[in-house]
């Protein structure tokens, strides 16, 4: 694999650069026109504009980028995460023109990007599930019926959902029809499709995913677990590894369950089976992403891992390095979003009049901003990520403290204030959060 193509942006794009600069492989950049300023432009070797600021013209217009990959000679494609990386049309098109697709294939994409389909194949993989519908709810009647039979409360979720849009916790019969129909009008409007499954609602849970890589012979291993509890709206702010909750039992557990899910379907790739975990410790698949995670670096650091590597060399056909893979310290990972956490997390794009990045031992940054950087409106508004380690989980906390303290980024709010007080708060440093923590956690 001698050029790859990254269709993407900002700090994945950046992230996929560098390993492909340590790997000796060229790179070529594409971006709309309102990221011409940004750094990913800059450092790749090659760059081609594909079209203006809003998405839908540039970074998710598959015969834009996949002209950029011809005329550059690109080998390869690297999705990142996000825009293109789970679409199954875009795999099988890069596939169709002899481009490889540095992802999962399309019918691994298929299987596990709607959300009743993954469910039914882990169930026949012998992976636990949620108790709930099998498929699909066929009318609201339908719904009323398993709710019944599983108890309330229940979670009715969009088949094709994400970011929490088209999902609705039930906690009673008369809730039930009114959830049906605002679950079903938001999915329709945010994913084009209105199919609804219902599962019950796991109380006090908390999210925990398993990193895997599964090579083109159909042999996955796993990195450990990742704790993404501390969410806003189905949102994750943070991320730590190893869980403060997990033991070994558990994660020897999850870590072959999320491997016996991988192999059943032959999954090739990076991807993250992610589970829900109650109070005593049950765990049950949620679903899986079939792609590099926003949180991937904190695995990195305490596997000494690179993850953007190993999905580069699987692509070009490499097995897997080894079986498992298990944490030598402790990682916390703060996104740092251009959001007013004063204000209700609101956007707050603009031009970022000042910018100091932390440094010392065991801080890591992933960016793609800079002083005089303007932040456009047109996309996520997560602008970096700051990893810490530690040989201690105490000592992690106490490194993020003092590397967010170093964090100034001025002419823009960004959500630094948020987790300062994160670090602080009791709950936070026992360890004892679930996936409700913000329902009660206000900044001052």
């Amino acid at each position: 694999m001698k050029k790859i193509l990254i269709a993407n942006r900002g700090e994945i794009a950046m992230r996929i650069i560098r390993t492909c600069k340590e790997m000796g492989i060229e790179t070529v950049a594409v971006y709309s026109e309102a990221d011409k300023e940004s750094l990913h432009v800059r450092f790749a070797d090659e760059a081609v504009c594909i079209g203006p600021p809003a998405s839908k013209d540039s970074y998710l217009k598959i015969s834009s980028i996949i002209s950029a990959a011809e005329i550059t000679n690109s080998d390869a494609i690297h999705p990142g995460f996000g825009f293109l990386s789970e679409n199954a049309k875009f795999s099988k098109i890069c596939s169709d023109h002899g481009i490889k697709f540095i992802g999962a294939l399309p019918d691994h994409i298929e299987k596990m990007g709607d959300k009743a389909t993954a469910k039914l194949t882990m169930k026949l993989a012998g992976v636990p599930c949620v108790p709930g519908s099998e498929g699909l709810l066929e009318s609201l009647e339908d719904a009323g019926k398993i709710a019944a039979e599983i108890g309330y409360p229940v979670m009715m979720k969009a088949t094709a959902g994400g970011g929490g849009k088209g999902m609705r916790a039930i906690w009673g019969p008369s809730e039930l029809e009114k959830a049906w129909e605002s679950a079903r009008q938001e999915a329709l409007a945010s994913f084009g499709n209105d199919g609804m499954y219902m599962e019950k609602l796991i109380e006090e849970p908390r999210h925990i995913e398993i990193q895997i890589i599964g090579d083109q012979s159909g042999k996955a291993s796993h990195l450990s677990e990742r704790d993404c509890s501390i969410q806003r709206r189905h949102q994750k702010l943070t991320e730590e590894t190893p869980s403060p909750f997990m033991t070994d039992e558990l994660r020897s557990a999850m870590g072959e369950a999320a491997i016996k899910a991988a192999e059943f379907i032959k999954y090739e790739g990076a991807g993250t089976v992610e589970f829900l975990v109650d109070k005593n410790r049950n765990f049950y698949f949620m679903e899986m992403n079939t792609r590099i995670q926003v949180e991937h670096p904190i695995t990195e650091e305490v596997t000494d891992y690179d993850l953007i590597r190993e999905q580069i060399k699987i692509a070009s056909g490499t097995s897997i390095s080894g079986r498992n893979h298990e944490p030598k310290q402790f990682a916390i990972e703060c996104r740092i979003n251009a959001e007013d956490p004063y204000n209700h997390f609101r956007p707050s794009p603009g031009k970022i009049s000042a910018f100091h990045a932390p440094g010392g031992h065991g801080v890591r940054i992933d960016t793609h901003v800079y002083a005089g950087y303007t932040i456009p409106s047109h996309y996520d508004s997560m602008i970096a990520k700051l990893i810490v380690t530690g040989r201690t989980r105490k000592q992690a906390i106490e490194r993020m403290k003092r590397a967010l303290d170093e964090f100034i980024i001025e002419g823009i709010n960004t959500t630094i204030p948020f987790h300062r007080q994160l670090m602080d708060h009791p709950e936070y440093v026992s360890g004892n959060y679930t996936t409700k923590f913000m329902e009660d956690f206000t900044i001052t």
